[in-house]
């Protein structure tokens, strides 16, 4: 035992404490020591009790770590602990009066209990008394009514005072001021209470003091001293000389804490000598017995004391209680009377827990702490013994150790497997009649440790699998359980490492990790391989890991997927083997014998054989299990000397496989008859199936052909029905028409360009001629092209050629100045009009059209593609010399941007001209007329026009729309007569015609 004094030095006092450290060694290692302090009361808020960590020789991270708290079975914490810096600390005023009143010593006891491991020290605070109550009189005056007669040394019992404090700073000693008739006489009980009288020590005298007034003061023992005061009023009165005397200074009784109210406990008498009314005497509690007369009473005639309240033995043991006897003349005399409270097992068993543990791992040692309790019962004795047990089939005990202090801990291994968890019940009973005891229930979860490996169903697996599998088929599943839980349960399936036939055992098999599946990696061939064999490992995902082997056996199934093999006769092509058999052979003679196998198994490899084909089959047979052919009747002269004998060779598997062999048989007694019939005894060709192989290959490249040819055709149909659709029915999106200006030929001085130096532009007009676009794309060779339907043809090659050789060869003839036209003659729109001081062949494009001449447009677009009047107009290539050309020049492809499509083109037949000629275009009967004149001067035009003709001569003109790539090339050079004004019958038969 270690005693250590600590001193407290304050401003206006000093204290000293002691701290006790007791250091015990318990055998459960649940209570490590025990400390004690001493400390004043009333110590502020936040005072340092003591280092509590320094006391118990504990580091500051082991109260944290440990989550050091207090435990206290008190309502109200009084101290509380700091983890942080390892002291206690005054949690609430503490007033000693009010915690223990005039108990000695008073002290508080509280346990710090520490986690992880479970740790438990006890401490005990005493509380030292300081003098901050003064001593305070119940009442604040006493009166006293003295006869005159009263002898000196009679006595006058005073009222107390009370001081809660303690010790010297209890009360200590009374004074009486003035002291010329009476002096004080205290009295020390044995219960360490005064009594205070007040004695005569001077005979009164009515005539001279009616009345006296004194002052009564209680002093104590503290530093400062204080004190308390009552007032004693005296009236002095005559004729009684006597005072009641108490039958006996000191009354005991018992009573038991359950007794009812009412109930008598004693009768206190006393008896006055005098007469009358100084005679009579009355009974009163004192009243300085501070909260008797709230469970006590006594009946002031008789003196007898009954119990009015509830009395606990717990609280209080004993209850002293002071009577006073008083007759009618003043006079009186006290006695005390004793109560002792007798103990009834009223309490039950107090279970409090102290620390708990939710979750218990299954491998945790026996001796295992799982909680911490204290249990108290209020009784004694007898009614206070205390006997826990816990309820059957746990493998828990509880065990005691001192102040009611208990463990529950494992007294044997742990299985989660088998339980999961536990529900104990802690029943704690007492020993008293009838007994009573309480119960608390706690529940324990059993947490799961990986100590159980997987287990297979069985120690070695079998299973079978067909020859030829597709790989990845499933064989079977193995399946391994563990009894662990959660992630310590779950199971992993591995393949171990080994070869078959040297060869790996993962090109065979596979194993899914999750399911077990064992698939197969290869098609298994079982003439190859007929079983094998392996380990799979089951392993669970527990740390560290646990893991079980099993051997599995695979068995190859065959199947039928060999046919049989003929080892003789051999077949081969090189040479002719015959077999020859007498003509004198007879009936069952054994020409030869097949010998065949078949690399399957079982039935797939029993074989039978069958005469499919022969010479004669009434001469020959073969036996249906051994092969062996025979001859079944006598050969006779008609009988041929070559026979040739095709067998069936065929196993038994379902479906059957089948082989032939062709059997070479001679009849003839002698080898030269056989000799000379050798030579035309040869093999059959087998070019037969060669050839049906050939004639399915041609019959389908054939029909692969033409169903090519068919697909290309329609497409081409389509895409053309498309195009005419487009063509026709477009509505404000058309198609362009590309535009092909015409060619010039350079005569010399007229200003156009030089036959080899050709130039092709091609033109975007709009509406506005003046947001128009002309693209160079640079030198061209002479080129006649002429549009179709469609918009785009060009001449095959060769007429090309054809025409630039003639072109060629050709003199070039000069303008013809009959398609210089005067301003009047000029077609165009009104805007095209030329200036006077302008030369021939330099005048400006023509004017964009007005909004009129653009509705116009429009309009007759529209009729002519309700009529179903289609232009076809051939447009030439512009050259650089464009701007030479006379206004009178302009073509309808300059009129008009090419956005315009041959349907929408105006109906500008009546004032368009073809170059080098005065014809016009019309439908109508007069325009036909002058076409028809027109083309007369056309036809006398070359020896006319002489060599001013600038544009291409009419041939090329003519050939325009009408020239296509199949044109003869003949006729490009004769002038063409003008067509008569079409019909809408002939307008469709001239359309179908365009397209095909």
């Amino acid at each position: 035992m270690y005693v250590l004094d600590v001193k407290i030095t304050g401003q206006e006092r000093t204290m000293t404490r002691q701290v006790l450290l007791f250091i015990s060694a318990l055998y459960l290692g649940l209570v490590q020591g025990q400390v004690s302090y001493s400390i004043p009361e009333e110590m502020a808020k936040g005072s340092v009790v003591g280092n509590i960590a320094q006391d118990l020789g504990l580091d500051l991270k082991r109260l944290r770590s440990g989550k050091g708290r207090i435990y206290t079975d008190q309502s109200t914490e009084y101290i509380e602990l700091s983890r942080d810096r390892g002291v206690l600390l005054i949690k609430e005023r503490i007033d000693r009066e009010a915690l223990c009143g005039q108990t000695t010593p008073c002290a508080l006891h509280f346990q710090i209990i520490l986690e992880k491991p479970m740790e438990l020290y006890r401490v005990t605070v005493e509380i030292t008394d300081i003098n901050d109550n003064a001593p305070i009189f119940t009442v604040s005056e006493m009166k006293f009514e003295i006869s005159e007669l009263a002898n000196a040394g009679a006595r006058f019992v005073l009222e107390t005072a009370v001081d809660n404090d303690v010790g010297i700073n209890g009360l200590q000693s009374y004074a009486l001021k003035p002291t010329e008739h009476f002096v004080l006489k205290t009295q020390n009980l044995a219960d360490g209470t005064k009594t205070v009288e007040m004695v005569l020590q001077k005979q009164l005298d009515r005539e001279k003091q009616e009345q006296m007034s004194l002052l009564l003061t209680a002093l104590d023992g503290g530093e400062p001293q204080m004190s308390g005061t009552m007032a004693i009023l005296i009236t002095i009165i005559d004729a009684n000389d006597n005072a009641p005397v108490c039958a006996q200074p000191i009354y005991k009784t018992s009573v038991k804490e359950n007794a009812l109210r009412g109930t008598i406990l004693t009768t206190v008498s006393a008896s006055d000598a005098d007469q009358g009314s100084y005679g009579i005497v009355t009974y009163s509690l004192s009243s300085s017995a501070k909260g008797l007369a709230e469970l006590f009473e006594i009946d002031a005639q008789d003196g007898t004391l009954r119990l009015i309240g509830n009395i606990d033995f717990e609280k209080n043991a004993q209850y002293q209680i002071s009577v006073q006897a008083k007759d009618q003349g003043g006079h009186s005399d006290s006695c005390k009377v004793i109560v002792d409270v007798t103990d009834v097992n009223d309490n039950s068993p107090t279970i409090s827990i102290i620390s708990e543990s939710n979750e218990i791992p299954e491998n945790s040692a026996t001796g295992t702490v799982v909680a911490m309790m204290n249990i108290k019962d209020a009784d004694t004795a007898e009614n206070g013994n205390v006997k826990c047990d816990l309820n059957e089939e746990t493998p828990f005990i509880i065990k005691s150790s001192s102040d009611g202090f208990y463990s529950i801990v494992t007294d044997d291994a742990l299985d989660r497997e088998q339980v999961s968890g536990y529900n104990i019940t802690v029943t704690c009973s007492d020993e008293g009649v009838p007994s009573l005891s309480s119960s608390v229930t706690l529940s324990l979860k059993v947490t799961d440790v990986n100590d159980n490996p997987p287990v297979f169903n069985s120690a070695m697996y079998e299973a079978s699998i067909l020859e030829n599998n597709s790989p990845g088929v499933s064989i079977f599943r193995i399946q391994a359980k563990d009894a662990d839980w959660n992630q310590n349960a779950r199971v992993s399936y591995i393949l171990e490492e080994s070869t078959v036939n040297g060869v790996g055992i993962s090109s065979f098999v596979s194993v899914s990790a999750d399911s077990g599946v064992i698939n197969a990696m290869c098609s298994f061939d079982f003439e190859q391989i007929k079983n094998f064999q392996f380990h799979v490992k089951a392993q669970d995902g527990g740390s560290p890991p646990l893991s079980s082997n099993v051997t599995i056996r695979i068995s190859i199934q065959d199947q039928n997927d060999n046919a049989p093999q003929v080892l003789y006769p051999v077949q081969t092509s090189s040479s002719v083997v015959a077999e020859m058999v007498p003509r004198s052979a007879d009936v069952g003679y054994l020409v030869t014998k097949i010998v065949a196998v078949d690399v399957d198994s079982g039935q797939n490899a029993w074989l039978s054989y069958k005469l499919q084909k022969g010479t004669d089959r009434a001469l020959f047979e073969v036996g249906a299990q051994n092969g062996e052919i025979r001859t079944i009747r006598q050969v006779t002269d008609k009988d041929g000397v070559k026979q040739k004998l095709t067998v069936l060779v065929e196993d038994n598997g379902q479906p059957s496989r089948s082989a032939t062999v062709n059997v070479n048989v001679a009849l003839a007694d002698s080898f030269p008859e056989v000799l000379s019939e050798f030579t035309e005894f040869t093999h059959d060709k087998e070019y037969n199936d060669n050839l049906t192989f050939y004639l399915v290959l041609a019959l389908a490249v054939v029909s692969f052909l033409f169903i090519v040819s068919i697909i290309a055709i329609l497409s081409v149909k389509c895409y053309r029905w498309k195009q005419e659709r487009m063509f026709y029915k477009s509505n404000g999106n058309l198609p362009v028409i590309p535009y092909y200006p015409p060619l010039y030929a350079d005569v010399g001085g007229t200003g156009t360009l030089p036959h080899p130096h050709v130039f092709n532009y091609d033109a975007c007009r709009t509406m506005d001629s003046r947001k128009s676009d002309i693209k160079y794309d640079g030198t061209y060779s002479r080129s006649i092209v002429s549009l179709e339907t469609t918009g785009t043809a060009t001449l095959p090659p060769f007429q090309t050629d054809k025409l630039v050789n003639e072109d060629s060869t050709e003199q070039q003839k000069p303008p013809n100045p009959d398609w210089r036209f005067n301003q009047n003659q000029r077609p165009g729109p009104s805007g095209a009009a030329a200036t006077p001081d302008m030369a021939v062949g330099t005048g400006p494009w023509p004017q964009p059209p007005t909004e009129a001449e653009q509705l116009q447009a429009l309009m007759a677009a529209a009729n002519e593609k309700r009529e179903g009047n289609h232009m076809q107009i051939f447009l030439g290539k512009v050259s650089e010399a464009t701007n030479t050309l006379t206004p009178g020049t302009m073509g309808l492809s300059t009129r008009y941007s090419p956005q315009f499509t041959l349907q929408h083109v105006p109906d500008y037949r009546q004032n368009v001209y073809i170059p080098g000629s005065t014809a016009t275009l019309t439908s109508n009967p007069q325009q036909q007329q002058q076409q028809q004149q027109m083309q007369q001067q056309m036809q006398m035009g070359p020896q006319q026009m002489g060599p001013q003709q600038a544009l291409p001569p009419p041939q090329a003109a003519a050939a325009g729309p009408g020239a296509g790539p199949g044109a003869d090339p003949g006729a490009m050079g004769q002038p063409e007569a003008p067509k008569a004004a079409q019909t809408p019958a002939s307008k469709k038969k001239s359309t179908k015609k365009e397209k095909k």
